[in-house]
């Protein structure tokens, strides 16, 4: 009987300790393709030398490749400690957003770690998605692929509600709700953290950038605030961000700092619908930027995605941006025009095949926009890209 006794008791502290334990999931996307994309020279500068073209294999066409670890532990009453670690993979050469940033340490699409309450909701500080960045992938039939619209037009314009690199932001300490009969809603805010430029920019002889010492002044800092709806096959979302009094940094390119200091905001509603049938989405955003360099710009988008014979997709998106930034004499206050026809099928529920073909028409005063797996190069004024992608995208 006292053996039972022990080996009960034994089982019982084992059984404590395994729950305790922090659950980690390891997961990840390896996606890859083939790019084909042709694009006219300048014609405006009269550099007619052919068109510019890039064949070659990209990384991340359909979904970023990435690998991650994410990890609850029970703490009780309902309270959990939480960790994400996620980073950026390019599995065709392993360079740029690779394993390697550069400074020898790994390219981090998302890490952080916080405390989550079913009743309160989560709060977590480190690398985070800022809220445009779900919003747009809720709000696009391709999810925030780059073969979309929204994507390429969003992030080319230096927006930051956008579902890529912009919209991930450092230092940041977040706040998300508890889901609300269908709303949620999150808070960030980064911290600059920069030596930031001091006002003139120069010293007593106009000859060396001058910065400032306070390294968490709110210069280079950043604020977010999105609230979510979703509620069976209907998505909505509204999102407001801002970055506060943008200057030049040490390691800044900015050329004239004199001309910043000033905040940068943005907007965005977007919302779905699935009728079974089709699933379509829409979208709009606007940024205002309050600099001399004026990158004022509209984005607004649509798509609809059409469920085809057993597990297959045609998914067709549009967008547009128009550019109302500049000082005057070098206003670029044109529009960019981009339209993809993309198909997809699932081969298992963890890979997929897909093909797309993108569009890009830009006029003669806006941006050099093209698709964003290719050399800027390929992308000018006043002329059109055209791409073809095909590749395999596989889930873990």
């Amino acid at each position: 009987m006292q053996k039972k006794i022990i080996a009960l008791a034994v089982a019982s502290l084992a059984s404590g300790a395994a729950l305790a334990q922090t659950n980690v999931t390891i997961y990840g996307i390896a996606d890859a393709g083939y790019v084909y994309s042709s694009g006219g020279s300048n014609n405006i500068l009269n550099t007619n030398n052919g068109n510019k073209t890039f064949s070659g294999v990209q990384s991340g066409i359909l979904g970023g490749s990435r690998i991650g670890f994410r990890g609850t532990e029970a703490l009780g009453n309902g309270l959990s400690a939480i960790f994400t670690l996620e980073y950026s993979l390019t599995i065709d050469d392993n360079t740029g957003v690779g394993t390697s940033n550069g400074n020898g340490g790994l390219n981090a699409r998302q890490q952080f770690v916080g405390l989550q309450s079913d009743k309160l909701g989560t709060v977590a500080l480190g690398r985070q998605y800022a809220p445009g960045y779900v919003a747009t992938v809720n709000n696009d039939v391709l999810a925030g692929s780059i073969l979309g619209s929204q994507s390429i037009l969003s992030s080319q314009a230096g927006n930051t509600i956008t579902p890529n690199s912009a919209a991930r932001w450092d230092n940041a300490a977040t706040y998300t709700s508890p889901n609300w009969s269908g709303f949620t809603a999150k808070a960030i805010y980064a911290f600059g953290e920069s030596e930031t430029l001091a006002k003139d920019g120069k010293d007593s002889n106009a000859n060396l950038r001058v910065y400032d010492s306070n390294l968490s002044s709110t210069d280079n800092g950043r604020f977010g605030l999105g609230g979510n709806y979703s509620n069976g096959a209907l998505n909505i979302d509204l999102v407001y961000q801002q970055r506060y009094s943008v200057v030049p940094t040490a390691d800044s390119a900015m050329a004239v700092p004199n001309l910043w200091g000033n905040d940068i905001n943005e907007g965005y509603i977007g919302a779905s619908y699935d009728f079974k049938a089709a699933k379509v989405s829409a979208s709009y955003q606007q940024q205002n930027d309050k600099n001399v360099a004026n990158n004022d710009n509209t984005v607004w988008s649509l798509g609809v995605k059409v469920p085809v014979m057993a597990a297959s997709n045609v998914l067709l998106t549009y967008g547009q941006l128009e550019m109302d930034a500049g000082p005057r004499g070098s206003r670029v206050d044109g529009k960019s025009n981009t339209a993809t026809l993309a198909w997809t099928t699932a081969m298992s529920k963890r890979t997929t095949l897909y093909a797309g073909y993108v569009w890009v028409d830009n006029d003669k005063m806006s941006l050099p926009i093209r698709f964003s797996g290719v050399p800027a190069g390929v992308g000018q004024v006043n002329e059109t890209n055209n791409t073809f992608a095909a590749g395999v995208n596989h889930t873990f």
